[in-house]
This record gives C-alpha cells, sequence and structure tokens, in this order.
C-alpha cells in the first residue's frame, strides 16, 4: 500500500520547514524538557508510592480499592506521557534513555517490542485504514471501522462499550504472545538481532515477573487473601484501561474523521500527512490539566505528523499546524472540550452500530 502525492501538495514539506524553523528561532530541542522529567517523576513516583502502601501498611486491606484505583490512574498518566513518548523516540536525544523510560511500559503488563509495531508502525502509518490499523479492528462487539461487518447488537454499543473499554490493559497482557508470533510470521521483527525464540523468552519472563509483584507479592508479604489482591489488581488494570481507551479512541472515532480504503492498484487517494489530518482529530485543547495528564494526546493531530516531537511542544506548533492547513484548504478537526469530544465520540460508535458496511 502506497500513500500517493495525487496533487503534487507541498503541504507537508511546507509544514515540516516551519516546524523546524519554530525550534531554531526559538532555541529549543524538539525533546522533552524539564517539564517531561518532573512529569515522569511524579507519575511513576505515585504509581509505585500508592504499590509500596499496599505491601507495607498494616490497614492496608481497607484501602487496598483506593490504592488501587490511584496505580490505576498512575499507570494511564504513565503510559500515555512516559511510555509514549519514550517508545516513538522523542522523549530524549539520548536513545538510551528512551529505551530507559520506554522500559515502563512493562508496568502495564505489556511488550514494548509488540507496541512499537502495533503503534508506531501499523497504527501511524495506516491510520484508521481498515485492515491495517488494528486500532480500528472490530473487537466482537465493538464496531470501530465502518467497513467491518455490522452485526444487530452493534446498535446499541454507543451504551455498552464503556463496561469494555476498561478491559484494555488486560487484553494487551494476554495478546502480546499470539501478536508477536504474528509479527515474526509477517516478517515485522526482521533485522532484530533477538530470535523469535529469545523474544518469546523475555516476554514470558517479564510477565512472569510483573505477576509475581503484582499478584503473589502482596499475597506472601501482608495479610491480604488471594480474593482481596486479585480485586485490587482487576481494579488497578479496569481503572487504567478505560482511561486509556477513552482518550485514544477520542482521537479518531469521532465526528469528522475518515476511514478511507486503498483503490484498485492499493494506493491511498492522499499523501500521507494529508491522510493524517482526514482521520485525525484534536479535542479540548485549552485544558492544561488535562493535557499534562494525558501527555498531550489531546494533540493527536500534531502528534500523527510529528511523532518524533516530545508532546511538551504540541500546543506550541499546533498554531503553526492550524494555519498551514487553512493555508492549503485542509481539515484542521477540533472538538472545543473534553465533554464535545465524548458526545462526538458516542456520536459516532452510534453511527457505525448503525450502518451497514
Amino acid at each position: 500500500m502506497k500513500f500517493i502525492n495525487k496533487d503534487n501538495s507541498i503541504f507537508f514539506s511546507t509544514l515540516r520547514t516551519r516546524v523546524n524553523q519554530y525550534f531554531t528561532e526559538n532555541n529549543i530541542s524538539r525533546y522533552g524538557n524539564r517539564e517531561m522529567v518532573i512529569k515522569s517523576v511524579v507519575l511513576i513516583s505515585l504509581y509505585l508510592a500508592a504499590y509500596i502502601c499496599i505491601l507495607t501498611l498494616p490497614w492496608a486491606a481497607y484501602l487496598l480499592i483506593p490504592f488501587a484505583l490511584i496505580m490505576g490512574i498512575a499507570k494511564s498518566g504513565i503510559g500515555m506521557t512516559v511510555m509514549h513518548d519514550a517508545l516513538h523516540g522523542s522523549y530524549s536525544k539520548n536513545k538510551v534513555v528512551n529505551k530507559l523510560m520506554g522500559n515502563s511500559i512493562y508496568l502495564l503488563g505489556a511488550n514494548a517490542n509488540v507496541w512499537k509495531i502495533q503503534h508506531n508502525l501499523h497504527h501511524h502509518t495506516y491510520t484508521n485504514i481498515h485492515g491495517k490499523d488494528e486500532d480500528i479492528n472490530t473487537k466482537v462487539v465493538i464496531r470501530l471501522s465502518k467497513h467491518a461487518p455490522r452485526k444487530a447488537f452493534h446498535a446499541y454499543q454507543h451504551l455498552y462499550v464503556w463496561f469494555l473499554y476498561g478491559l484494555m490493559t488486560l487484553l494487551m497482557f494476554s495478546n502480546d504472545f499470539y501478536k508477536l508470533l504474528r509479527y515474526h510470521k509477517a516478517g515485522e521483527f526482521k533485522g532484530k538481532r533477538a530470535s523469535i525464540d529469545r523474544e518469546y523468552l523475555n516476554l514470558i519472563g517479564l510477565k512472569l515477573v510483573y505477576v509475581f509483584f503484582m499478584l503473589i507479592l502482596p499475597v506472601l508479604v501482608t495479610s491480604l487473601l488471594w480474593w482481596q489482591v486479585l480485586i485490587g489488581f482487576l481494579i488497578m488494570h479496569l481503572t487504567a484501561g478505560f482511561i486509556l481507551s477513552t482518550i485514544f479512541q477520542m482521537a479518531h472515532i469521532v465526528e469528522g474523521t475518515d476511514q478511507p480504503l486503498p483503490n484498485a492498484e492499493g494506493n491511498m487517494e492522499n499523501e500521507w500527512a494529508i491522510h493524517q489530518l482526514n482521520t485525525t482529530a484534536n479535542f479540548a485543547r485549552d485544558n492544561r490539566v488535562l493535557n499534562w495528564f494525558i501527555g498531550g494526546l489531546n494533540y493527536q493531530i500534531e502528534h500523527h505528523l510529528f511523532p518524533n516531537i516530545c508532546h511538551v511542544h504540541y500546543r506550541k506548533i499546533s498554531e503553526i499546524v492550524e494555519e498551514t492547513a487553512a493555508e492549503f484548504q485542509l481539515p484542521y478537526n477540533v472538538k472545543p472540550t473534553f465533554s464535545d469530544a465524548i458526545f462526538s465520540h458516542i456520536k459516532a460508535l452510534k453511527q457505525l452500530g448503525t450502518y451497514p458496511a
């Protein structure tokens, strides 16, 4: 599949020049800064502090639920802020730092190599393209692509989907196993020094370490019963999964975002950058607190156009992106507030559940 430049557009080259000029003129790095470091310390410390409290406080049984909720909230923040930028290589210009901070994905119970193929390669290259972008694959009872088969119960998905969004990180924990094999068979691990056997050993080993610290150690060192620990574990994952799923869906499954298909020759109608504008939306750009917590994912347009730029710069460069898009008469989809984005997502889910392929 190729993205063709049908109208010989110079949109992206113009935009890239202007964004580069912004960093040059202001003498700032496109990577993370002090804000990024502070944010990382706060979120990781919050996660670890809640976990240590569960292990050490004598009344942990009574506070398991609030501490599990705190861990879930911090876990989602780490995923959207620390891990996300690091695995895109935009946290730092130092590859070692990116790898170290990217390893925070193991706090979510997921795998870095699998995530990079699914997210960096499939989602960012083939955004909202049915059969290519795994983020819009139909999840049994959730229809996220207008080109997927529709079932009668999908008509109600805008009502029940919220109860399923929480399963995201739990599914990531289990799905990594078959995705690793599928990506290897597709040749997407080609060029990596590690063999598939070593990848599987690493995958299994890290999953076992995660299970030990999350489920076994609390039973061994506290008075908590196994079922109490399991409840806390599920609360943590359901909280993180719900937040992550909701934020990610509001970027691509909202009104005004397209889901184009390649033509008979296997080519997309627009160039890649214009495709990103057509398939992505921003939301709540003026909400500084939300922007801080979700790692700038309310500036998804900027993130998709410049995934190698740290999210702390998106608010500033969004002005350049919006002005350039308007100059070239291209869409720039923005939902003014968080609630506007939620309601737009609900309407999009209802549409997807109502209309056939």
